[in-house]
């Protein structure tokens, strides 16, 4: 009979971690992630100080917490998305540029990619924090160079020779895209963008046609 108290208290208490998350990742995004603040978080959450410090426990934690629920957004917007409709190819590294664009573009964080604000953030200072956004990012551009292998693999890429040359490209073209539209408040760089990715994939032999899908919205 003590067991249902307890299921409730761990459910009232997993709600108000995502909902503090909710806000913090938001908030890392413009202000950084040493911009947190228990009291801050508390205003915006609608949570205690002492609630939301006993959820994280350091600000450390919070800021490893927040870059956790970073990347659970990032997979459920831009590679899940691309991996349930396309099969492996270059049809899925279209759709998660594709993907990505949106992800920025849309601002499902009010600054724009959480992982271009917080790398520029954390870039030389060492630590777990710093640890938690590398191994984040990697996963990203170790998924785009699979991918991008398998569309070499099947030919779709015949005058490219090294992957992980392209992903650093169009990870390059990506991130300036979401700098330049958040600095110019334009939607233009992103426009730019899809442009200077479709005409490098097409100087490495792309089906031009496939190529055109970037930018596009999925279909239903």
């Amino acid at each position: 009979m003590a067991q249902a108290p307890v299921d409730r208290r761990r459910l009232r208490g997993d709600e108000s971690r995502r909902s503090v998350l909710a806000h913090a990742v938001d908030t890392a995004t413009v202000d950084g992630l040493d911009g947190l603040t228990i009291g801050r978080l508390a205003d915006a959450s609608g949570h205690s100080k002492s609630g939301i410090a006993t959820l994280f426990g350091s600000k450390e934690q919070l800021q490893l917490a927040v870059v956790a629920a970073a990347r659970e957004v990032f997979i459920d917007r831009v590679v899940a998305p691309a991996r349930a409709r396309t099969p492996r190819g270059l049809v899925r590294v279209c759709a998660l540029i594709s993907d990505w664009l949106a992800y920025s573009r849309d601002r499902v964080f009010s600054g724009g990619c959480f992982f271009a604000a917080t790398s520029v953030e954390f870039d030389a200072r060492p630590g777990v924090v710093r640890d938690a956004i590398v191994a984040a990012s990697g996963d990203w551009e170790d998924y785009l160079t699979v991918s991008i292998e398998h569309a070499m693999a099947a030919g779709e890429l015949p005058l490219l020779d090294d992957a992980r040359q392209l992903t650093f490209e169009m990870v390059s073209f990506l991130e300036a895209a979401n700098t330049r539209s958040l600095l110019y408040s334009s939607a233009e760089p992103y426009r730019r963008a899809e442009v200077a990715l479709r005409a490098r994939l097409t100087a490495l032999g792309a089906d031009p046609e496939l190529v055109s899908s970037i930018g596009a919205a999925p279909e239903a």
